[in-house]
């Protein structure tokens, strides 16, 4: 794997290359945030993951995050010193899959990459229907009435568990530990604003997704 990390701490960068490298990975270290502006710019080709951090010289982490979503669907790690609720929102409005507050374990930093690349790569033989909604997971292509419509990565796979499991009420516990992870130490309210987004993209076929007050999601044929 292929991971651009775009952080202006020097030795978060040392000592986060080192690891990923000793692991197998590939790094790419970026300490300016016009230079990322422009790399995003470009869309991203050949890298599997973003590590992003918020506050940079140049240009901040949520206007680059802004810039990647509108060439690329790479998943992007939040990794920031700033931890409030609205900044953790925010980065989940532009579309992030992920919101680390520093300090954070290189460990478990390397398994949740790991995992999201895994993830993002999909399933080679699944398609999935249901009603107007068909996803390729090995393509990670999301089709509504016959049209492609582009999600995140975190968005893919928050579709992609609920088509798994058409008809069920799915509480939010349960999505933010199979979608995000049994390591994310969030607020669950990041699950709503995800489906909020989901439902726009989708279309009429946004109201397949079903909200059951208390309770969770479902999706449905109608």
């Amino acid at each position: 794997m292929k991971i651009l990390l775009i952080e202006d701490d020097i030795q978060i960068c040392e000592v986060t290359r080192k690891y990923f490298t000793n692991k197998g990975a590939e790094m790419t270290v970026v300490n300016d945030g016009a230079e990322a502006m422009d790399i995003a710019e470009k869309g991203l080709e050949g890298y599997s993951l973003v590590l992003l951090d918020i506050m940079l010289p140049g240009a901040d982490g949520f206007t680059i995050c802004r810039s990647i979503r509108r060439h690329s669907d790479i998943p992007v790690i939040f990794i920031t010193a700033r931890g409030h609720e609205e900044d953790i929102l925010h980065g989940y409005e532009l579309g992030c899959d992920d919101y680390i507050v520093k300090p954070f374990l290189l460990s478990a930093l390397f398994a949740k990459c790991s995992a999201m690349i895994k993830r993002a790569e999909g399933n080679p033989d699944s398609i999935i229907s249901c009603g107007a909604i068909k996803l390729d997971t090995r393509k990670l292509i999301c089709i509504v009435d016959g049209s492609e419509t582009e999600l995140t990565p975190k968005e893919f796979s928050l579709l992609s568990y609920l088509m798994r499991h058409q008809g069920w009420i799915v509480d939010r516990d349960t999505l933010l530990n199979k979608v995000w992870g049994d390591d994310f130490f969030g607020i669950d309210r990041v699950v709503d604003n995800t489906i909020k987004r989901l439902r726009k993209k989708l279309g009429s076929a946004g109201s397949q997704i079903h909200t059951s007050i208390g309770r969770g999601y479902k999706l449905t044929e109608t």
